[in-house]
């Protein structure tokens, strides 16, 4: 059986939901993922999400914005990702939320639609199932505002951007503000991991996944919203979190990425930043139906 599975980003908090079963209530598959797994569903696709957790322990309810409650079935805490937590943590847990599906579902091909840091967790959980020598095949990897090179927000929280490159923008200050306050009361390892000095470099993480992708169709999606004439190409333009460039993977060596295509869109994050602005929410990567066509597609072309 080929499935999709979303796989959330860095401090998500989504529940596990099937092809037939969604929470009872709140948003059906929480903020970040119910607008894409209703548009796929429609699409004739058989639909997962993957749980994920903003700290450690369990998908079972969100409260915050646009949340979740009631979800179909809550899965042990091994299954389900810490979206704050490290990288490679993640993707440990959402390799064996894969194995799972695999043995309960029959699930032998799945196809990941991943949003954020979702595009790195799941490049982790590839490189898991490979050494493992699991046989599910990922037939293709569609990622959404995934910081292939890092994020902004996170390089001036670090400190190695100047926060002065973003302070002419009132929105981008308000964002960065809350970003900073998020990784204060967030210190699993996640801030730290999506820097560009993490990531990038000869002894990055990306270089450490020279390979992981080979033979595997990728889609990428990016958001400009953002813009700023004149600005620092390390924070400009950008969709709140992740710079153009970052979420094109511009400068990433074959060996690592070779996208089949690139697609931009003038859109938010996610709805979390099209509702502080006034934007509809269709204005947001996860709930653009220009975004959901894009990925309808290229599951079709990976097929």
């Amino acid at each position: 059986m080929r499935a999709v599975v979303i796989v959330s980003g860095g401090a998500a908090n989504s529940p596990f939901t099937t092809p037939t079963r969604a929470c009872g209530g709140g948003q059906p598959a929480g903020s970040t993922d119910s607008g894409l797994r209703g548009a796929l569903l429609a699409a004739g696709f058989a639909v997962y999400t993957s749980p994920a957790r903003a700290g450690r322990g369990l998908a079972d309810e969100d409260l915050d914005f646009q949340g979740y409650t009631e979800p179909p079935e809550v899965l042990p805490e091994e299954l389900t990702v810490n979206s704050v937590g490290t990288i490679d943590v993640a993707g440990q847990h959402l390799a064996a939320f894969l194995a799972h599906l695999a043995r309960t579902d029959g699930m032998t091909a799945v196809d990941l639609v991943a949003h954020s840091m979702g595009g790195l967790f799941c490049r982790a959980a590839i490189r898991v199932l490979r050494d493992a020598g699991h046989p599910l095949q990922v037939t293709s990897l569609i990622t959404l505002g995934t910081p292939w090179t890092g994020s902004y927000a996170a390089d001036i929280a670090a400190g190695d951007l100047l926060r002065s490159t973003v302070s002419a923008d009132p929105s981008t200050n308000a964002i960065i503000d809350d970003f900073l306050l998020l990784v204060s009361s967030t210190p699993d390892g996640a801030a730290t991991e999506v820097t560009t000095r993490h990531l990038c470099g000869p002894d990055g993480w990306n270089a450490r996944q020279a390979g992981v992708l080979d033979g595997i169709p990728v889609t990428i999606i990016a958001g400009d919203h953002f813009h700023l004439a004149g600005g620092d190409t390390r924070a400009w333009p950008h969709d709140g979190l992740v710079t153009r460039a970052s979420a094109m993977a511009e400068g990433l060596p074959p060996e690592v990425v070779q996208p089949r295509a690139v697609h931009l869109f003038p859109d938010v994050h996610s709805i979390y930043f099209a509702e502080p602005f006034g934007l509809p929410w269709e204005h947001a990567l996860t709930w653009d139906p220009n975004v959901f066509a894009v990925v309808t597609a290229a599951i079709l072309d990976a097929l």
